[in-house]
């Protein structure tokens, strides 16, 4: 696949504040934030595979674990935050298990809650990989945000208007 900066039509138009369309200002501030998430999943997708060598899906659960680097998170939160049905949840920890990235345990007074936490082996590939991913995601925004787009943005998260330069 191409990097977007090098067909830069391929990704779609971001709506912006004067589209003179039929959108109130909060649909397309939310239009924008699907095409910059989409953006960022775009380029991200190859940097991830590159970097950390694992599938998209199993990023996000390593991303939702490494916010909590030493607690873990139960299954079922996992499942919730990704809107995801369990059973593709435990196929794909079954994956980051077996590549030595996470550990599974019973959770604390639960048995049937199964707890899952990152190793030290992911810490490591996240700490190697954190520039390049911060890099794929500056530029993925900076590809779709510009100063029409930020406004835009300011019309579904007011505070952004606060740190305008």
């Amino acid at each position: 696949m191409a990097a977007p900066e090098e067909h830069p039509a391929e990704l779609p138009e971001c709506p912006s504040v004067t589209g003179g369309g039929l959108l109130p200002a909060e649909l397309r501030a939310w239009m924008l934030l699907l095409a910059a998430t989409g953006a960022v999943e775009q380029r991200l997708r190859s940097v991830v595979k590159e970097t950390l060598d694992v599938s998209h899906d199993e990023f996000l659960i390593l991303c939702l674990l490494a916010e909590r680097p030493r607690e873990g998170l139960r299954m079922t939160r996992i499942a919730e935050l990704l809107g995801r049905p369990k059973t593709r949840l435990t196929y794909q920890i079954a994956c980051l298990q077996h590549a030595g990235l996470v550990t599974r345990k019973a959770a604390c007074g639960d048995k049937r809650g199964i707890e899952v936490t990152l190793t030290d082996k992911a810490r490591r590939h996240f700490q190697d990989a954190s520039a390049a991913l911060a890099e794929a995601v500056g530029q993925a925004v900076g590809h779709v945000i510009g100063p029409e787009q930020r406004e835009a943005l300011t019309a579904l998260i007011p505070e952004l208007a606060d740190d305008t330069p």
